[in-house]
């Protein structure tokens, strides 16, 4: 191990706060989880990571450094939140990456490999599946949903709205930007940034519409084909099961038990080869097109009304100036947003879409500018 006197507090410190932020998301997705199986689970992946935390704790004692368990970041608290108010599905991808980037670290520190922890990290997935055979068996749905597998609307929900409200802030942004540049007269800047903030929403619905549309034809297909599998050749399906559990570290034995299991009923047969091979949520084929196209006018929407609200409310420089500042606030916040589900530090992301959202604005007002000159 490690000697006291080359520890790298710095790093022992991020290791313990990753623990103690990863026990209390946990612990909150348990407390928001209604199905048992899956709650007990999650319930023993807090406690593992309130192991590790103390692991991490007593590890700075020896290094000299006496400190107190720290509270959950701000991260922590919002994805807790997060997970009480949308489900636990809400949040599971994001932890998903976390886990696996917690792995690939812990691979490199020799006293968490001494301890076990790289192999609990990486054995987390397994973890849940061997449970699931002690228990008497889960559903290959609640195995899905705890591995993070689940492709309905609720995976990447943060992200999309985040990234759904980005898009509306900084093309609006830049379409007002470019006009006021054109010098153009105020009704004709509110007007144009109506106008944009409609067209873009409206785009974004159709194209989503679109989009889930054809990702649930393809996935319905798909699940068809699967199903005449299983009718004609249940065996043949019932081997590739074992082979993809195997695979994901389970001994054979354990793997043909647990696929034995799932194939007493055609339905968890087809809803667990439906998540392990096709890698698709039977029960939420791409979720509702209708629903995805309402969100993402929305969100497009509320992201594009920071740059045109203060030109309802003033006039002149003053309208520019409030517009500027507004949406300089919107995206700064959407910056921060955006570090819940990258893991970067909430001021440099804060700066970074700031930077390249003003960098847009200042493109557009600077053709804007060049434009409205020549054709005057």
């Amino acid at each position: 191990m490690t000697s006291p006197i080359n520890a790298d507090i710095p790093m022992l410190r991020k290791y313990l706060q990753g623990e103690v932020d990863a026990a209390c998301i946990y612990a909150s997705l348990a407390r928001a989880e209604t199905e048992p199986g899956v709650r007990e689970v999650f319930q023993r992946l807090s406690a593992s990571e309130t192991q590790h935390a103390a692991f991490w704790q007593a590890r700075l004692a020896r290094a000299g450094m006496e400190v107190a368990k720290p509270k959950p970041s701000w991260r922590a608290r919002v994805l807790a939140w997060t997970a009480r108010c949308f489900g636990p599905a809400s949040i599971l991808p994001y932890l998903a990456r976390i886990e696996m980037t917690e792995s690939q670290v812990y691979d490199g520190e020799p006293d968490a490999v001494a301890a076990g922890m790289s192999a609990d990290e990486h054995g987390h997935a397994r973890i849940v599946q061997a449970a699931a055979i002690a228990a008497g068996g889960l559903s290959g749905k609640t195995l899905a949903v705890i591995e993070g597998r689940r492709r309905g609307g609720n995976g990447n929900a943060l992200r999309a709205a985040v990234l759904g409200a980005n898009d509306g802030l900084v093309s609006n942004l830049s379409l007002v930007m470019g006009v006021v540049g054109a010098r153009v007269d105020e009704p004709t800047i509110l007007l144009t940034g109506i106008a944009g903030l409609v067209a873009g929403a409206c785009s974004m619905a159709m194209g989503e519409w679109l989009s889930v549309s054809s990702a649930r034809e393809m996935a319905k297909r798909a699940i068809a084909a699967e199903k005449a599998a299983i009718d004609e050749s249940p065996e043949m399906e019932k081997q590739d099961l074992v082979v993809i559990y195997q695979s994901k570290g389970l001994d054979a034995l354990s793997a043909r038990r647990l696929a034995d299991q799932l194939f007493q009923s055609p339905e968890d047969a087809l809803d667990s080869m439906s998540r392990e091979k096709l890698g698709i949520d039977p029960s939420e084929p791409g979720g509702s097109p209708w629903s995805a196209a309402a969100v993402s006018f929305g969100l497009f929407a509320l992201g594009a009304v920071f740059p045109v609200l203060p030109f309802f409310l003033l006039h002149g420089a003053a309208a520019f100036a409030a517009s500027f500042a507004l949406s300089t606030l919107a995206l700064l916040g959407i910056g921060a947003a955006t570090s819940l589900f990258t893991g970067r530090k909430m001021t440099f992301s804060a700066l970074r879409q700031l930077a390249i959202g003003l960098a847009a604005a200042l493109v557009t007002f600077g053709l804007g500018h060049l434009i409205g000159v020549n054709i005057r």
